[in-house]
């Protein structure tokens, strides 16, 4: 399976990738995309000899612009699925059109509670005790897409930001390899909001999205 990687900062859920893929996982990385030109995850991508691709965003006249260049940046490497590892931008309508039901995402919390960009202090801030990772699709809300996986951790009483996030990341990187292998191994069908990995059924609602 062809995935591209988009990513925005130090790449630590990437390079879980890129190892996974070196030690023989049934995916090839083949390309890392980012918003920003000095993220260290380029990088990693240097270093692993993987294409990579910039789409700054001030770079565009509007938000349209920039989605629609994205889209086109990410097609021509054609790829079976996109992984949202760290991508701190909301991919707009024209990327979601045209990579319907091939776009996953990770989450620092167990969805659908805590979305957004602050999950882990809003976890903490409202006395959460257990939390957790989700890798999910991605569709146009934000983190509200068709749920793939998710792995719990109790949220330790003497737990900061730093210390639950750390912990989160070592689960979220586990989960998100466990879950890319599945769907390269089984593919997926989407129903709705149900995932179903493995062949498409003859039920007339579910649509296939393996490519």
């Amino acid at each position: 399976m062809r995935l591209v990687v988009l990513a925005s900062g130090q790449g630590t859920l990437t390079q879980a990738l890129i190892d996974a893929a070196n030690a023989g996982a049934p995916f090839t990385i083949v390309a890392i995309g980012t918003d920003k030109p000095d993220a260290a995850v380029l990088a990693r991508a240097t270093a692993s000899g993987i294409d990579t691709f910039c789409c700054r965003l001030p770079d565009y006249a509007s938000r349209a612009d920039w989605d629609a260049a994205l889209a086109a940046a990410v097609a021509e490497h054609r790829p079976d699925l996109i992984v949202s590892a760290g991508f701190m931008k909301i991919l707009g309508d024209a990327f979601l059109t045209r990579f319907e039901g091939r776009i996953i995402n990770t989450h620092p919390a167990l969805l659908p509670s805590f979305p957004g960009a602050h999950a882990v202090p809003d976890a903490l801030a409202y006395g959460a005790s257990v939390t957790g990772s989700t890798v999910h699709f991605v569709d146009a809300g934000v983190d509200t897409g068709p749920i793939i996986a998710q792995r719990a951790i109790d949220v330790d009483p003497d737990d900061t930001e730093e210390s639950l996030h750390a912990r989160i990341k070592a689960v979220e990187h586990a989960l998100l390899i466990e879950v890319v292998r599945s769907l390269a191994e089984r593919g997926w069908t989407l129903s709705g909001r149900r995932v179903r990995l493995g062949p498409e059924t003859t039920t007339p609602s579910t649509r296939s999205t393996r490519q």
